[in-house]
Parts: structure tokens; C-alpha cells; sequence
């Protein structure tokens, strides 16, 4: 038998592959001072059009406060935040939407609270009644249309935040930890939601503490400590080889000071 030779030498790494889609959403040095105390700082993120962007990191790391930034909320101490190439302002805010994480829902039924959303975004009548029926129908609250809004179960209520959210047709769409305390059928429902408005093209930037929701509706993953980005890569990667020691603290269950 002929004796074969093994070829050991190591074929050339793979260059990355660049993202070329648009940069919907970015960031330079951005930061939130308060009283003498620097919440955020040097934020530097770029959010490209169709991602889903997790961020992630320990209580008090300016999770929530990012996306309040984010998305005009609040206005930056330093830095600035673009919108397609041009400063954040209130034409842009209208191109996007927040799910909080107690909604925040008006005292009329289910289908009021998302006609009210429609009509204040400008759509008329006859488009009402079918996007809210879509909507609706797209929760599993159907059958709660004219149900007080207020006293809709914690699930519910955030699902219905969500679509009514979604129902305004936003390029961008942020959410704050919208499952937490819920149960997982909950849960379930507003990650498909969430996925689906994916598909459709919408942008979505998620707050959670969650490892598997990380995974399961991450494709990038910012990763906040004390303030400052920690480590940001594909979700894949910060997930289980994560660079960083705030952030394999994290993966690994244990606490990390920066002392």
C-alpha cells in the first residue's frame, strides 16, 4: 500500500466578512453625567438596519439608561447620537418605537389603547380598524379587544404594549427587559413577536439579564459594565467565549469588581 502524506499546513484564515448593511443607528462618545456622577461613558455602537442587538451586563451597569438615550428620551451629557447619518431629532424618534418594562397603557380597552397609537402616528379610520385587528389577532388578545387594558394580566399587558408598538409600522424598535416576571408561555409569545417583527425588517436593540433570551433573539451583543462597553461581538461568540473579565465573570456566575 502506498504510504500518504498528511498535509499539516494550516490553510490560510478566513478575512471576515464586512456588514454592509446601512448604519441605522450610531453613537460617538456618548455619555450621561448627573450630579457630579458619570452613568455612562464613551459609548461608541453602531446598529445596522434588520439586526437584533442584545445589551447586556449587571444591575446598575446603564442598561435601561442607554436606551433612554438611545432613543430620545433623555438628552446626552456628552457625545452624540446619529440617525441614518444625521443627529437624533424628533423627525427620526418618530421612525421608532419603545416597549418599557411595566407597559405603559391608557385607561381604555385593548383596542382603544392601540387606535389611539395608530391615530397619533396618522393612520385614518378604515386603516385603523384593520391594522388593529391584525394586531390583535397577532397578540392572541382577539377576544380581549374591548377589555380594560388595566386589568389585562402581566402578559397580556406587554403583549399588547408590543403590538401596539409594532402597529406603528417603526425602522427601529427597543425594548426594556419586556419579559421579566413573566411566565414562560409569556415569554414564548412576545420573543415570537419580537422574531417576527424581525423578519418583516424591523430593527430591534432588547435590555435583558437573560442568557438563553440573549441567544435565542441575539445577533449581537453590547456588554455594559460600570458604565462603559465591556465587549461587544456576534451573540455566538460574547455568549460562551467572551474576551472580556466583566463579562466571562457574568457567563462564569461569579461577581465581578473592577477594585
Amino acid at each position: 500500500m502506498r504510504n500518504m502524506t498528511l498535509d499539516t499546513q494550516s490553510a490560510p484564515s478566513a478575512s471576515p466578512v464586512p456588514d454592509t448593511r446601512e448604519i441605522l443607528l450610531e453613537t460617538r462618545g456618548l455619555g450621561f453625567e448627573t450630579s457630579g456622577h458619570q452613568l455612562l461613558s464613551n459609548i461608541d455602537l453602531q446598529i445596522r438596519r434588520g439586526s437584533r442587538t442584545v445589551i447586556m451586563g449587571p444591575n446598575g451597569a446603564g442598561k435601561s439608561l442607554l436606551l433612554r438615550l438611545l432613543h430620545g428620551l433623555i438628552i446626552p451629557t456628552h457625545g452624540q447620537i446619529f440617525w441614518q447619518d444625521r443627529k437624533l431629532d424628533k423627525m427620526a424618534r418618530q421612525a421608532q418605537a419603545m416597549v418599557f418594562q411595566r407597559p405603559v397603557l391608557l385607561r381604555r380597552s385593548a383596542a382603544a389603547n392601540l387606535k389611539f397609537a395608530l391615530r397619533v402616528r396618522g393612520h385614518k379610520r378604515p386603516k385603523c380598524e384593520g391594522l388593529i385587528h391584525q394586531a390583535l389577532n397577532a397578540a392572541g388578545l382577539a377576544h380581549l379587544a374591548h377589555r380594560p387594558a388595566r386589568v389585562l394580566s402581566g402578559g397580556e399587558q406587554q403583549r399588547l404594549a408590543t403590538v401596539r408598538a409594532l402597529a406603528c409600522e417603526p425602522d427601529l424598535l427597543f425594548l426594556d427587559e419586556p419579559t421579566a416576571s413573566l411566565d414562560p408561555a409569556s415569554t414564548a409569545a412576545i420573543e415570537q413577536l419580537i422574531l417576527d417583527a424581525n423578519a418583516k425588517g424591523i430593527t430591534i436593540v432588547l435590555v435583558t439579564h437573560d442568557a438563553g433570551q440573549a441567544s435565542r433573539l441575539g445577533q449581537d451583543v453590547v456588554f455594559l459594565q460600570d458604565g462603559r462597553v465591556a465587549e461587544t461581538g456576534t451573540a455566538g461568540r460574547v455568549l460562551t467565549i467572551p474576551k472580556s473579565e466583566p463579562a466571562r465573570a457574568w457567563r462564569d456566575g461569579r461577581l465581578y469588581t473592577s477594585q
